[in-house]
């Protein structure tokens, strides 16, 4: 399949996603791409296929999902701080859901049932392990879902999957930073989907 606009083929335009992932900046994609692939493109055009780049749906069966293991944290966005929430499956350990807080700086009840029910909707009800934010079982409670507190074992995961999530973004801007005004959230937006269908398509290779 062919990009229509400039010809390249899809194939090639995944392997400068995957490179850019990998922590190279678009200069070193280009670069990379013309001496591994032939492929000559600009910088330019590497940063219009992230832009452009649509995350692929969780190919996960309901049924395996024993659970949702949620948890959230604070990354900077330029100077300010914004909330991240994200939720990973135990058996898997895949990433089923990021979710950035746009309007609101605050935890609470009816974010809480905002992200759970998006989950909901995609991969059904399931019971919610957390830790103890009393926002989410006034969530679970107004979802008719049943919550937990973390066990040992799913803080540990959990803990995990979100450093090793703030370790891999933590610095992601400084290869290419997002010059328009007002865009870096949906920046960054972009470059978590990018992140989890990496992430989760590592895992499936893994098994």
């Amino acid at each position: 399949m062919l990009n229509k606009r400039n010809r390249t083929p899809s194939s090639n335009i995944s392997r400068a996603l995957y490179l850019y992932f990998l922590g190279l900046s678009t200069r070193g994609v280009a670069k990379a791409m013309f001496f591994l692939h032939k492929v000559k493109r600009s910088h330019v055009a590497i940063w219009n296929w992230i832009q452009k780049y649509k995350p692929q749906k969780i190919s996960i069966k309901r049924k395996s999902i024993s659970e949702f293991i949620v948890d959230e944290t604070l990354i900077k966005v330029g100077p300010k701080y914004i909330w991240l929430w994200v939720t990973i499956e135990p058996e898997n350990r895949q990433i089923l859901a990021l979710f950035l807080l746009k309007i609101s700086k605050e935890r609470n009840m009816f974010v809480a049932e905002r992200f759970l029910s998006g989950l909901v909707e995609i991969h059904g009800k399931h019971p919610v392990s957390t830790d103890g934010g009393t926002w989410y079982p006034q969530a679970c409670r107004f979802l008719k879902i049943r919550h937990h507190l973390n066990s040992s074992y799913e803080k540990s995961i959990i803990e995990r999957t979100i450093q090793y999530i703030k370790d891999r973004t933590e610095s992601f801007d400084d290869y290419f930073p997002c010059r328009k005004v007002n865009s870096k959230l949906n920046h960054i937006i972009n470059w978590l989907n990018l992140f989890v269908d990496y992430h989760n398509n590592e895992l499936k290779v893994l098994k």
